[in-house]
């Protein structure tokens, strides 16, 4: 029997001077960077939770906890890492992911195929199985104000069991 499911996962950071931004694994000129035990990508901290979701596992929290020092400063994508492996022994595959970022500040519009590519490149499934949109809050909020950036993700997985 195949079984189809679907996942959502979401986050937000708030930013600071200083440091280097990563959003989906690709480093993005700014002057800001994320305020997060690791590095903060919200982007693959929001795509691990749509993932551990659609698999039934733990979310991020309890898998990765900011309250241990191991990952303390910890590359998302080594996070990710473990998730698809946590996926791979469950003997589930990834079909698509789609995501959106909201900020301000930066323009991700030159970044978006980078990001759309390097996702590829870590889930092992096509580019145009990858859905990557940037949005604005138009000045409202935090994120609006260029304070905080946040990350909304969808995905389907596929059991070969």
């Amino acid at each position: 029997m195949l079984k189809i499911r679907a996942g959502t996962g979401y986050d937000i950071h708030r930013l600071e001077r200083g440091g280097e931004l990563y959003i989906g694994g690709i480093p993005v000129s700014h002057e800001l960077h994320f305020v997060a035990h690791s590095d903060g990508d919200v982007l693959l901290h929001a795509l691990i939770d749509a993932l551990l979701g659609a698999s039934g596992q733990p979310d991020i929290g309890d898998l990765y906890p900011d309250s241990d020092p191991a990952y303390k400063g910890m590359a998302s994508s080594v996070l990710l890492k473990n998730t698809l492996e946590r996926l791979e022994t469950a003997d589930y595959e990834v079909l698509n992911v789609d995501c959106t970022v909201v900020a301000q500040q930066p323009s991700l519009q030159p970044f978006k195929p980078l990001i759309r590519d390097n996702l590829a490149r870590m889930l092992k499934i096509p580019a145009d199985a990858v859905g990557v949109k940037a949005k604005t809050r138009e000045g409202l909020g935090e994120v609006g104000r260029g304070l905080a950036i946040e990350c909304y993700c969808i995905c389907m997985i596929r059991s070969r069991k």
